[in-house]
């Protein structure tokens, strides 16, 4: 994950993070995008009593979207395995066995599954390559300030996914979309295709409820 002047979330959520039920082990690496706030001192707190949390740091680009594409780039880089989820600090996990449920069912076949967080568990949306779940990160990087209905069935309809499952050699891929530039009506096109992606899709998806 990356994060900005983000102290208070990591301090409320990251240890729902690092306190996942994993029997195979898992690392939790934080990019920190050169906050001006109290965050590195958050993360060096937490360091201390937490082994598998790595963090990293990030020098200021000149380019919002370039930022955020380059801390995941660097924090892809430090991690040691071959599977990586990438969230954001603000989409606390609601269970302690999230990673281990996802761990279960997760298909390795998908080059790019993406996650949707409800009160009641998680659905995963697999795609069979990056480029199929091209219209998603596209519309997510454009920063809309509309907000919808955050349960369980909106934010799958509509495409508000809470994490990425995605192995490292595909990353590079997916990281292409960060930069894309589309005008407004694009955006509405992308809408309605992830609507329409998303009902011809359901039957593949999958529901975890969790404890």
């Amino acid at each position: 994950m990356t994060v900005y002047d983000q102290a208070s979330e990591l301090e409320s959520n990251l240890p729902a993070f690092l306190t996942q039920e994993y029997e195979p082990g898992y690392e939790v690496i934080v990019v920190d995008e050169t906050s001006t706030d109290n965050t590195e001192d958050v993360l060096k707190i937490m360091k201390n009593d937490y082994p598998h949390l790595y963090t990293t740091f990030l020098p200021k680009p000149n380019r919002q979207v370039t930022r955020r594409k380059l801390a995941i780039n660097i924090g892809s880089k430090a991690a040691k395995n071959e599977w990586i989820i990438i969230t954001k600090i603000e989409h606390k996990p609601i269970a302690s066995d999230i990673l281990q449920a996802i761990g279960q069912v997760h298909d390795q076949e998908a080059e790019l599954t993406l996650g949707y967080m409800g009160k009641k568990g998680i659905r995963l949306q697999p795609f069979d390559t990056v480029e199929e779940a091209g219209n998603h990160i596209l519309k997510a990087e454009r920063k809309l300030r509309m907000i919808f209905n955050r349960n369980q069935r909106m934010s799958y309809l509509w495409g508000r996914y809470d994490f990425i499952i995605i192995p490292k050699n595909c990353l590079v891929r997916l990281l292409g979309f960060y930069e894309h530039k589309i005008t407004w009506s694009h955006l509405i096109s992308i809408r309605f295709g992830i609507l329409w992606q998303s009902l011809i899709r359901r039957s593949s998806t999958t529901t975890l409820v969790t404890q």
